[in-house]
């Protein structure tokens, strides 16, 4: 699957979240084993919807090739979301999924906070960041995932030969062992360090 393709597979995914929070849920605490690198007390809801807003306003202006000190985007003291955080994070989202699908060169050099990479590594990351957001969220609402299973087979092909060398450089925590024959949504999870949901 196209990288392009995948990053909005999984970018839809997350926003299909958000759009289902309940107003009495965005002041909701993250559990402490939260994965999150917040440092402190865990953040609520609104504040990890928040840094994706953030996270989504910086792809069409990281795709653009600018360097960082070039480009004029939000600070993470921001706020994105404002009076209609719903709303506010389906434009974003509209936005980084245009600025993807018109991306005409994914080997173009884009500078982060962490290196230069190419843009197609940038979409990796910023994809699978994504993806596992629209299935821990859900949990830790208390709602069964639902991520599609074109994104679930897109990402298992994406991340399963990166696993170890992305977990060697803390993305992910230690694999959950699952076996072999299980469904693929839980392989996924286990090697991303997640235990499958029991079913």
């Amino acid at each position: 699957m196209d990288d392009r393709e995948l990053f909005v597979l999984a970018d839809r995914a997350l926003d299909a979240v958000v759009q289902d929070v309940r107003d009495d849920q965005w002041a909701l605490r993250m559990p402490p084993d939260f994965q999150t690198t917040v440092a402190g007390e865990p953040p609520t809801l609104r504040q990890v919807v928040g840094y994706h807003a953030y996270d989504e306003a910086w792809v069409p202006l990281t795709l653009s090739g600018l360097p960082l000190d070039a480009a004029d985007g939000p600070s993470l003291e921001d706020d994105l979301l404002g009076d209609d955080p719903r709303g506010a994070f389906g434009a974003l989202v509209e936005r980084a999924c245009a600025a993807v699908l018109g991306a005409d060169d994914l080997e173009r050099p884009v500078h982060l906070s962490y290196g230069t990479f190419p843009a197609r590594e940038y979409l990796q990351h910023v994809t699978t960041f994504r993806a596992l957001r629209a299935h821990d969220l859900p949990v830790v609402l208390g709602v069964e995932p639902a991520l599609p299973d074109r994104l679930v087979e897109g990402m298992w092909a994406m991340v399963s030969p990166q696993a170890e060398a992305w977990r060697a450089m803390g993305v992910f925590g230690p694999a959950v062992p699952v076996p072999d024959d299980a469904p693929l949504l839980d392989r996924l999870l286990g090697v991303t360090g997640r235990a499958p949901r029991p079913r």
